[in-house]
C-alpha cells in the first residue's frame, strides 16, 4: 500500500486550521487572538505550543528549531504606542522577528468554542454532558438554496462538512420540501438545464440548514462548488436564536455525588495545583459543577442561577468568595495557572490530528516546563517554611 507523501506547510495553513477550530469571531471583544508577528507565506515544520508568550519559551523554540510559538495568553493585549526592547513585549517581539519565530494566540476563542479549554477541562474533572454556562448570544445563520432533483444528497454534504447542520448534540440537520423552479437561460450562458433564451422549468428542492456566522462563508464556499447550476440561488437568514454550543465556562452533574472537601482535592490533585482553596462547607454534598479555566469570578451569579452547587476557577478576589458565600455557592479556586495549563498539552493533540487529516507535515510541540508563577508557602509557629 502506497502511502501519500506528506506535503509542506506555510503559517497560513496552521492560521487557517485555528480559525476554522477557534474561529477569531468567538473572542471577546476586548481579546487580541490570531497572528501577532510573522510573515503567513513562511514555511513551518515545528511549532511550540504553550500557556504564556515568555523568554523561557521563545529559548525552547529557538531550540528545539521551531518556526512559530502557539499561546494561550496573548503577547499584543494592549494597543502599543512603541516598540522598544526596554519592555517584555517590545524584547519578545524584536527577538522574535530576529529569530525569525512567529507567535500566534487562541485565547477568549478557544475558552469560548466547543471542543476548546473549557470542555477539556470540565472532562479532566468528570462532569457529564457539560454545556456552556455562558450562552454565546446569537450567531446563527440559516442557508435556503433550491437544488435540482438528484444533486440534493451531494449539496447537502457539502455544506454538513463546512460545519453547518448541527442543532444541539445532533449533527446533519436539514428540512426539504419539494418545488418547481423557472428560469430562463441568457445570452452567453452555459446552462445545466434548458436553452438560451426559452424558459425552463425544473423539479427542484428547497433545502434548509443552519450555520454558526463564523463558518459562514466556508459554507457558502462549498455549496456553490458543490451545486451543478452555473448562478445558485439561495438565500441566508440571521436568527436570533441563542446558542448553545459555545460560551464561557461549562456546567453539568457529576458522576457520583461527593463531599466539597473531597471534591476541591480531588480538583487539585488532577490539575497538579500548587495550592487550592475553597469557600462553603467541606461537607455539602456537590451533584452539579461549574468550571471556567482561568479567571470565572463574573460568572458566580451565573453559576448560582443555574444550580451549580460548586464554581471551580481561577483568581478568586475576597469580596468575590463573600458574595459566592451568602448565596450558598461553594467555590475552588485552583488558580489561574492549573485551570489552564491542559490548554498546552491538548491544543498540540487536536492539531497533530488536524494536520495528519490534511496531510501536513507538521510537528507541535508542548512546552512542558511552564510553572506556575507562584509558590505556596506552608507557615506554622511563626516560621515560614516554603512547600511544594
Amino acid at each position: 500500500m502506497l502511502m501519500k507523501k506528506s506535503q509542506c506547510a506555510r503559517l497560513q495553513d496552521i492560521i487557517g486550521i485555528l480559525n476554522g477550530l477557534y474561529s477569531p469571531a468567538l473572542a471577546e471583544d476586548w481579546d487580541n487572538v490570531g497572528l501577532q508577528v510573522g510573515d503567513p507565506l513562511a514555511m513551518v515544520d515545528r511549532v511550540l505550543v504553550c500557556l504564556d508568550p515568555s523568554e523561557k519559551a521563545l529559548d525552547a523554540a529557538v531550540d528545539a528549531g521551531a518556526q512559530a510559538i502557539l499561546t494561550h495568553h496573548p503577547l499584543i493585549f494592549r494597543p502599543l504606542k512603541s516598540v522598544t526592547p526596554s519592555d517584555e513585549t517590545g524584547r519578545l517581539l524584536f527577538r522574535a522577528i530576529r529569530e525569525g519565530v512567529a507567535i500566534l494566540c487562541a485565547h477568549t476563542n478557544l475558552d469560548r468554542a466547543r471542543n476548546g479549554l473549557n470542555d477539556w477541562l470540565a472532562q479532566r474533572l468528570g462532569i457529564c454532558d457539560a454545556r456552556p454556562l455562558s450562552g454565546g448570544g446569537e450567531g446563527l445563520v440559516k442557508i435556503v438554496v433550491f437544488v435540482p432533483d438528484g444533486h440534493e444528497d451531494t449539496v447537502a454534504q457539502a455544506l454538513f462538512e463546512a460545519g453547518a447542520g448541527h442543532i444541539g448534540r445532533y449533527d446533519r440537520c436539514s428540512f426539504r420540501t419539494e418545488g418547481t423552479g423557472t428560469f430562463r437561460p441568457g445570452s452567453g450562458t452555459s446552462p445545466f438545464l434548458g436553452k438560451e433564451g426559452e424558459t425552463e422549468s425544473a423539479r427542484e428542492w428547497r433545502m434548509e440548514t443552519i450555520v454558526p456566522r463564523e463558518r459562514l462563508n466556508r459554507a457558502v464556499s462549498r455549496m456553490i462548488k458543490a451545486h451543478p447550476y452555473e448562478e445558485v440561488a439561495y438565500d441566508l437568514y440571521p436568527l436570533a436564536n441563542a446558542r448553545e454550543d459555545i460560551g464561557l465556562g461549562r456546567i453539568g452533574n457529576l458522576a457520583n455525588p461527593i463531599s466539597l472537601h473531597d471534591f476541591a482535592l480531588f480538583t487539585g490533585e488532577t490539575l497538579e495545583s500548587s495550592t487550592v482553596r475553597f469557600t462553603g462547607d467541606p461537607d455539602a454534598k456537590i451533584c452539579k459543577a461549574a468550571i471556567c479555566g482561568g479567571s470565572g469570578g463574573s460568572l458566580i451569579d451565573e453559576a448560582f442561577r443555574k444550580g451549580a452547587d460548586v464554581l471551580v476557577t481561577g483568581d478568586i478576589k475576597y469580596h468575590e468568595a463573600r458574595k459566592a458565600e451568602s448565596l450558598g455557592l461553594s467555590l475552588v479556586d485552583a488558580g489561574h495557572f492549573a485551570t489552564e495549563r491542559i490548554a498546552a498539552r491538548e491544543l498540540a493533540h487536536v492539531l497533530r490530528r488536524k494536520t495528519e487529516d490534511r496531510n501536513l507535515a507538521v510537528d507541535f510541540l508542548e512546552l512542558k516546563e511552564e510553572r506556575d508563577p507562584f509558590q505556596l508557602l506552608g507557615v506554622a509557629s511563626g516560621s515560614a517554611v516554603a512547600g511544594k
